[in-house]
Parts: C-alpha cells; sequence; structure tokens
C-alpha cells in the first residue's frame, strides 16, 4: 500500500510551474507600466522633485506660497520653471501693497562672500598642530561648562574646521542635482545661491552675517560622553542637555511654527499674509517694539531687512520650522503693551542670561525657563 510520498514531487512541480508563469507575467507588466510610469513615479512620489510639468506658477512673494507643513525637501528649482501658463489666472489681490523686492544677488558673489567669512573665522585659529588623541580631546574642559560658555569660534574650530571647509554634495544618493532641486530652506527670497552645508548656513552665509552674531557656542553648550550612551551618571552635570549636542529649545527660537492662533489671525502667514499687503510692520510698528534685543542678534538690521521684504521676519517666525510649535518668546514690555493676555502669563519678561546684551540686567534663573 502507497503512502502517497510519491505525488509531493508532482505537486511540486505543478506549483513552480504556476509560479513562473505568474512571475513573467508581473515581469512584463511591470517592465510595460515601468516604461510609461516609472521615471515620474521615482521622481515625485519618492525623492519628490516634481517634474517641470507640474511646477506651479511662482508667486512675486514667496512668503505667501510657503507651506507651513515640514514634509517636502526638495522641489523643482523655481528658476528651471517655465512660465506658468493657466487658463484662469490668479485673480490681483486688491489694495495690496508688496514689500520692496529683495536684491538679486548671484550666486558667484554670494559663494565668494561665503568663503569670504569662512576664511576670516579660519585665519584667526592658531596653526600650532593638535598635538591630543581623540579620546583625550572628548573629556577637554572647553566641552564642559564652565569653560565652554567663553569658547571662542577659533578655540572651537581648532579640532573642528570641517564643519566649513565641508561641501554639498553635487547629488544626492538618489541622483538628485543640487541645481536642479530646491532644499526647504531655499523656498524664502532671502536665502539665495546654491545649497550650503547646516553650519555654512549658520555661521558663513551673507544673510546670516548681515542679521546675526551667531557663535559656535551660541548653539553648543557642552556634550558629555557619558551621557552619549543613555545608562547616565550619579555624578552628571545637571545642566546638560542629555545625549544632545545642541538644546532643540535654541533651535526652536528660531526654527518653530508661525503662532497666528495667539496672534488672531485667521491662518499661518502664508495663507493671512495678504490681508496685511506682506508686511509684517503694518501692525509691529507699534506692536511688541521690543524685539531681538539679544547678543546673537543684530535688531536693527532685522527691522531693516523686515522692512524689505516680510521674508526675513516670517524665515524665523514660521518660515523655517523644523518643529510644530512655536518658541514661547520672552514678552518684554513695551510702551502701551497693557494687560498680559492668557496664553502669555507663564512666559518669561527677559530672555535667557546667556543672551542677554552685556550692560542689561538678567532676569533670575528661575524665569528664564520657557
Amino acid at each position: 500500500m502507497h503512502s502517497g510520498r510519491e505525488k509531493w514531487p508532482l505537486v511540486a512541480l505543478a506549483v513552480a510551474i504556476l509560479s513562473g508563469v505568474g512571475g513573467l507575467a508581473a515581469i512584463g507588466g511591470g517592465l510595460l507600466f515601468g516604461k510609461e510610469k516609472a521615471p515620474e513615479l521615482l521622481l515625485s512620489q519618492y525623492y519628490m522633485a516634481a517634474t517641470t510639468s507640474s511646477v506651479p506658477a511662482t508667486p512675486t512673494n514667496t512668503s505667501t506660497s510657503v507651506s507651513t507643513e515640514n514634509t517636502t525637501t526638495v522641489a523643482t528649482s523655481a528658476a528651471t520653471a517655465p512660465a506658468a501658463t493657466t487658463s484662469t489666472p490668479d485673480p490681483a489681490p486688491t489694495a495690496v501693497a508688496p514689500s520692496p523686492a529683495v536684491a538679486v544677488v548671484s550666486n558667484e558673489e554670494i559663494a565668494k562672500e561665503t568663503q569670504t567669512n569662512a576664511d576670516k573665522l579660519l585665519s584667526e585659529v592658531s596653526p600650532e598642530p593638535v598635538k591630543v588623541n581623540y579620546e583625550n580631546a572628548r573629556w577637554d574642559p572647553i566641552h564642559f561648562k564652565p569653560a565652554i560658555e567663553k569658547a571662542s569660534n577659533a578655540e572651537c574650530l581648532k579640532c573642528h574646521q570641517e564643519v566649513l571647509t565641508s561641501k554639498v554634495r553635487d547629488s544626492s544618493p538618489a541622483g538628485l542635482n543640487k541645481k536642479d532641486t530646491l532644499a526647504w530652506y531655499q523656498t524664502l527670497d532671502t536665502y539665495q545661491g546654491e545649497q550650503m552645508t547646516f553650519h555654512q548656513r549658520h555661521l558663513t552665509a551673507p544673510f546670516i552675517n548681515k542679521v546675526a552674531t551667531m557663535q559656535c557656542i551660541t548653539c553648543h553648550q557642552g556634550n558629555d560622553p557619558r551621557e552619549e550612551t543613555g545608562t547616565g551618571s550619579v555624578d552628571v552635570q545637571s545642566d546638560l542637555t542629555l545625549r544632545k549636542m545642541v538644546n532643540p529649545q535654541v533651535c526652536l527660537m528660531c526654527h518653530g511654527q508661525f503662532p497666528h492662533e495667539v496672534m488672531g489671525l485667521p491662518g499661518p502667514w502664508s495663507q493671512s499674509g495678504a490681508a496685511f499687503q506682506n508686511n509684517c510692520l503694518l501692525c509691529h510698528a507699534a506692536i511688541r517694539t521690543n524685539r531681538h534685543q539679544v547678543n546673537f542678534l543684530k535688531a536693527h538690521e532685522i527691522e531693516k531687512e523686515g522692512m524689505a521684504s516680510s521674508d526675513s521676519c516670517y524665515g524665523c517666525h514660521g518660515g523655517r520650522a523644523w518643529y510644530r510649535i512655536s518658541f514661547p518668546y520672552p514678552r518684554h514690555p513695551w510702551p502701551g503693551s497693557g494687560a498680559v493676555p492668557d496664553w502669555a502669563k507663564d512666559r518669561p519678561t527677559e530672555s535667557d542670561y546667556r543672551f542677554v546684551i552685556q550692560g542689561t540686567t538678567p532676569a533670575p534663573a528661575t524665569a528664564t525657563k520657557p
């Protein structure tokens, strides 16, 4: 009497034949579909680089068209987009006086100025070679408080020059060319020129040097190797931000969302800016007039840039948002400020002591935490 085991090879063969036929059909269909649709699908959906045929018309003021969502990181360069040819053009806004256009500077001039700023910083670095190994350097006192609070850019760049000398790669691993795409930080009028590295944008770019005096220690305030493991230590400094190179609160000051809810606006600035003539100073010439009084910002230059383009204001107040929340800025009293609203009652009245301009009185430490 047979056990039936002889039938299994025949069943397996039949399954293999059916699978092979199905596989050939899938390959054929994939080739046919890929020939027609694959390039657009990969570029627009997976790598988020829209084809030129899908680029929307470029508005006259980019601050009214920038999305407040943080999902899109690249898009087709506006310089390569064809002229818009829509059958029903957008109606012109009524009684709107847009901000004066930002002066256009060539990429070569911007690159030259950026390099000049980098050379100036690097020229202050001592030429003596570093004679300490990596393990010892990790525990150097300059990486801990209080020494880091007084560290100069030259002292930091002694070991970290690569943050200024490295360049953005010509194309991404996915094959996107930097000249054919826009990074998320390039979507505002205030950013001109080609893409830059993170530290170049914050230390040597022309615009940042125009409106701020960023230092290494503006963002970096220490790093304890004992806290990189996540296990903690009984004697760790309590004022270090554990397992982070930068305190996110510092980033949030310039990369938070636009707080249109507390400002009483109908929506984000990208949607409601036109109703205010795309001019932040239309209201803020008389409201919250004590602004930008911290040691890493150039208050006068910021106000001047804000008069030329609302993107100079919107850039740090929602236009380059990394976070879905806004920073709880200190509420400095100003003439006619009146009673503090409920949403601002818990806010400090002075900036963090680290950012107080010399010659002014910082608030107590307990009042500076947002």
